[in-house]
C-alpha cells in the first residue's frame, strides 16, 4: 500500500469525512484489521480563509506548498487537497512537494464522462463557481459544459457553505434551498449537478432530489484509496 498524503482542515468537517471513507474503501478492498496508511496535514482554516478573502492567493498556495513539502518529508508518496477551492493553487502544491495529485476535478470529470454526461451544474463556493480554475480544467479535460447558478443564487450557496456548513451546522431551510438552486440547474439542461465543496454533501444527497448528484468527497477519497491500493 502507498501512502497518501492529505492536506486538510479545509474545513476538517469534510476532512475528517474523507479519512472515514479512505479507510473504508481499503477494508472493502483488503479486509480483516487493514486500514489505510494516510499522513494528514490539517491545517488551521481560518488562516486559509482570511487569505482567500483577501485574494491572496499566492500565500495561500506557498503555505499548502510548504505543508505539502513536509508530507513528504514524513513518507507521503501521492497528495490529496482535501477541498475544491484550494485546488486553484494545486499546480503549485504539486510542484513544490513532489508529490503526484489526486486531482479533484479530473476525479469528478471521469466519472461524469463514464456516465455520458455532457453538460453539468456546479455548486460550490463563490471562488469554485465564478473562477476558472476548475470549470475551465472540466472543460479541457472532459469536454464539459459546466453551468452555475445565478448572481444571487451564488452568494447564497457560498454564505451556506462558510456560516454553516464548515462550522457543523445543517440547517432544513438550507437544504430545501440547495435542493431548489439544484433543480433549477437542471432545468437548465443539466444532466447532473457537482457538489463541488466537500461540505454539500452534508445537506444533498440522491435521497432528498432526483437530480443525479456527483458528490466530489466521495468521488476523491475513493479514487484517493485505489491510488493507495495501486488500483488507478
Amino acid at each position: 500500500m502507498k501512502c497518501l498524503g492529505i492536506l486538510g482542515g479545509m474545513s476538517w468537517e469534510s476532512s475528517g469525512h474523507y479519512y472515514q471513507l479512505i479507510n473504508e474503501r481499503v477494508k472493502q478492498q483488503l479486509g480483516g484489521l487493514h486500514s489505510a496508511d494516510i499522513l494528514m496535514r490539517s491545517v488551521d482554516f481560518a488562516i486559509i480563509e482570511q487569505m482567500q478573502r483577501k485574494g491572496d492567493w499566492q500565500a495561500a498556495g506557498d503555505y499548502l506548498a510548504e505543508c505539502a513539502a513536509g508530507l513528504k518529508l514524513g513518507g507521503a508518496e501521492g497528495l490529496v487537497i482535501a477541498t475544491n477551492t484550494m485546488h486553484k493553487v494545486a499546480d503549485r502544491v504539486e510542484q513544490a512537494s513532489g508529490l503526484e495529485l489526486i486531482h479533484i476535478a479530473d476525479c469528478t470529470g471521469a466519472v461524469l464522462k463514464q456516465h455520458g454526461v455532457t453538460t453539468v451544474g456546479l455548486l460550490g463556493t463563490a471562488f469554485t463557481m465564478e473562477q476558472d480554475f476548475y470549470k475551465q480544467r472540466l472543460a479541457e479535460k472532459f469536454d464539459l459544459e459546466v453551468l452555475v447558478p445565478g448572481e444571487s443564487e451564488r452568494q447564497e450557496v457560498h454564505a451556506i457553505i462558510y456560516n454553516e456548513l464548515c462550522l457543523g451546522k445543517t440547517l432544513a431551510s438550507s437544504r430545501q434551498r440547495y435542493i431548489e438552486i439544484t433543480e433549477a440547474l437542471a432545468g437548465q439542461g443539466a444532466e447532473a449537478v457537482i457538489l463541488g465543496c466537500t461540505e454539500i454533501g452534508m445537506l444533498l444527497s440522491d435521497d432528498v432530489t432526483d437530480v443525479p448528484l456527483v458528490d466530489t468527497t466521495q468521488v476523491h477519497a475513493q479514487q484517493a484509496a485505489e491510488w493507495m491500493l495501486g488500483n488507478r
